[in-house]
C-alpha cells in the first residue's frame, strides 16, 4: 500500500507533498519539510501561492496560515510557526480569522472560498488547534480560544467542516473538561452538508485514537469505516478526496494531500505499520 502510495507522490505531488512523505515514510528530514512550507512565505509573515490549493494567488490568507502550522506540526517544529502568530496577530487582532481576506480578490479561489474578511469558527478553531498542538501559547491565542469557545456554545446546527474544526479545537485545548463537555453536546448535531456527496467520514471527526469523537461511534461503525478508507486506494495508488476541483491542478495537489492524510489516519489506527 506504501509503495503505491509512494509511486503516485513521485508522480503527481508538488514538492512539499513530496518531502512530507518522505519525512513520514522514508526517514526524510523535519527541516526539508520546513524548508518547502517556507517557499509560501510572504514578507508580512503569512503564507499565499496557494500552499492551500483552493486559495490561489499570492496574498497571504488564513487558509495558507492554517496549512503551514499543520506542516509545522506534522514534523514537530515550532521554532518555524513564529512569523504566522505576528501575522495573525496584526491581520486578526480580535482573535476571530476569515475564511478569506479581500485582499485576495482579484485572484483566483474556489466558489466556496468567501474573501469577505469575517471571522468564523471554521478557521479560528483549526488554526487555534495547530497553534495548541504545536505547544504554542500567547496572547493572541488566547483570544482565539475565547471566541472558539463562545461559537462552540452558542452551536445549534453545523455543517460537516464547521463541526469537524470544532472537535479539532476540542482535541487540543487544555481545559479538557470543558471540552469532554463541549463534545458530547456536538455529537448530537446533524451537521448539513454542502452537496450530498460532501459529507465527511468517521476518521475526519476522530483522526486519531484518543481524538474525542472516536466516542460518537460504536468500535464496529468505525472498523467499516476504516476499512472503506484501505479500500479507497485508487489504481495509480492514490487516494481521492471528497469536494470538487475547482481547477484541473488542485486535482493532483489534493489528492496528494488525501493520499498522505489516508496512510497517515491508518497508520495511526494500527491499519498499516
Amino acid at each position: 500500500m506504501i509503495e503505491r502510495a509512494r509511486n503516485f507522490i513521485w508522480h503527481n505531488a508538488r514538492t512539499l507533498e513530496q518531502r512530507w512523505f518522505e519525512h513520514a515514510f522514508d526517514g526524510g528530514s523535519a527541516q526539508a519539510v520546513v524548508q518547502a512550507v517556507l517557499a509560501y512565505r510572504n514578507d508580512d509573515g503569512g503564507y499565499g501561492y496557494a500552499l492551500e490549493p483552493d486559495h490561489r494567488g499570492p496574498t497571504s490568507q488564513p487558509l495558507h496560515a492554517l496549512r503551514a502550522l499543520q506542516m509545522f506540526g506534522e514534523v514537530g517544529a515550532p521554532e518555524a510557526a513564529g512569523s504566522v502568530v505576528t501575522w495573525l496577530e496584526n491581520t486578526c487582532p480580535d482573535g476571530s480569522v476569515p475564511f478569506g481576506l479581500s485582499t485576495s480578490k482579484d485572484h483566483p479561489k474556489a466558489p466556496w472560498v468567501e474573501a469577505d474578511d469575517q471571522g468564523g469558527l471554521l478557521l479560528t478553531a483549526q488554526i487555534a488547534a495547530a497553534l495548541y498542538a504545536l505547544g504554542i501559547s500567547g496572547p493572541w491565542l488566547d483570544k482565539a480560544t475565547e471566541y472558539c469557545w463562545r461559537k462552540i456554545d452558542e452551536l445549534t446546527e453545523t455543517h460537516p467542516y464547521e463541526l469537524r474544526a470544532a472537535v479539532m479545537f476540542l482535541d487540543e485545548v487544555p481545559d479538557r473538561k470543558r471540552a469532554e463537555l463541549a463534545a458530547e453536546k456536538l455529537k448530537h448535531l446533524t451537521p448539513h452538508t454542502y452537496e450530498e456527496d460532501e459529507g465527511l467520514a468517521m476518521h475526519h471527526y476522530a483522526a486519531k485514537p484518543a481524538g474525542l469523537a472516536r466516542a460518537w461511534y460504536t468500535d464496529d461503525e468505525f472498523d467499516k469505516g476504516l476499512d472503506e478508507l484501505q479500500h479507497g486506494q485508487q489504481a495509480d495508488g492514490g487516494w481521492n478526496f471528497g469536494f470538487p476541483a475547482f481547477t484541473p491542478i488542485t486535482h493532483f495537489e489534493w489528492r496528494s494531500i488525501a493520499t498522505i492524510d489516508a496512510l497517515l489516519t491508518l497508520r495511526r489506527y494500527g491499519r498499516i505499520s
